[in-house]
């Protein structure tokens, strides 16, 4: 991953997908990101959970989040968007 993060980057679950958050924070020294979700907060992540970063974008991998920021993920976009389809899990 060679483009950098920057504060204020929006972060998605898939390419192509809504963002569903943005980055608050890049803590360099733990290495993890500080990431807002829409409708739930504020949620630690680890870089070892970001799939890809192009275009001033994050993309997380969704199966190697925690079940919490899962279930955020999941509600982000349920006040605004009635079709939203939150993504499955190989988990679960």
């Amino acid at each position: 991953m060679r483009e950098q993060i920057n504060e204020g980057s929006m972060v998605f679950i898939a390419d192509g997908s809504e963002g569903i958050g943005s980055v608050r924070e890049i803590r360099h020294g733990l290495p993890e990101l500080l990431v807002y979700i829409e409708n739930a907060g504020d949620f630690v992540v680890p870089m070892s959970a970001v799939k890809a970063i192009h275009s001033g974008k994050i993309v997380l991998d969704f199966d190697h989040l925690d079940l919490r920021l899962r279930n955020a993920i999941r509600h982000a976009r349920d006040s605004e968007d009635p079709n939203y389809i939150s993504p499955s899990s190989e988990d679960e």
